[in-house]
């Protein structure tokens, strides 16, 4: 699939400008799309390089279809809240690398739940166009209460007055997931199309090849 051309910053302050400039580019409403197609993406770290990991699966069987990967040079440091400038160039190509378009991204982090409202779900979801959510494993802002301990509990996720996003019990009595729209979807359709993905594990099923992969990857050293 075609993968714009991106200008990636070296320096936090131009980082922090970009994400600003993007925040009204970010649209959040019920989502609109009919899903068939849905990707997830994730990336691994050695000391010097980036391992990032795309999958396709149809939707709402689960099936995987597609995967690709890349192995580059880190080109950002690791800086909370800045994630997308470390893992978003290789994580864009990888997502190039798909020979069908995703009619929706699922990503290791946030999506609006964010210091800037625009985690790396919603600013690659902003400059791919695709409706995107992220799905992280911890709270990155916000304040919430414990949701109930079955599947598909959640509670609000409030961050600066504001709803962000959901805590979502994704299998009873494991910890949660921190579920938020990333761009042209909004957290109630976010939980569903979530807990669509999600088997017997915590993670959803797309995500969880992802992360998978990634590992291995990163293990054997392979390009």
């Amino acid at each position: 699939m075609h993968i714009p051309e991106v200008y990636w910053p070296k320096r936090l302050a131009e980082a922090q400008d970009i994400q600003k400039n993007l925040q009204h580019k970010i649209l959040i409403h019920p989502l609109k799309e009919t899903l068939h197609y849905v990707a997830a993406v994730d990336a691994a770290f050695t000391q010097d390089q980036i391992v990032a990991v795309v999958v396709l699966y149809a939707y709402p069987e689960l099936k995987l279809l597609e995967q690709g990967h890349v192995r580059e040079p880190v080109l950002f440091p690791y800086v909370p809240g800045y994630l997308t400038f470390r893992e978003g160039h290789g994580l864009l190509k990888a997502i190039g690398q798909l020979k069908t378009v995703p009619d929706l991204i699922l990503f290791d982090g946030q999506g609006i739940a964010h210091p800037r409202g625009t985690g790396i779900a919603s600013h690659l979801g902003v400059l791919l166009d695709i409706p995107s959510i992220g799905v992280a494993k911890t709270r990155l802002v916000g304040n919430y209460e414990e949701p109930g301990q079955q599947k598909g509990n959640c509670t609000d996720l409030c961050y600066a007055g504001k709803v962000v996003g959901a805590v979502l019990r994704t299998k009873p009595w494991v910890r949660p997931l921190f579920v938020s729209p990333g761009h042209r979807i909004d957290i109630a359709d976010a939980v569903k199309v979530v807990l669509g993905c999600t088997q017997k594990y915590r993670l959803p099923e797309p995500l969880r090849k992802a992360d998978y992969l990634t590992k291995v990857l990163k293990k054997s050293g392979s390009a």
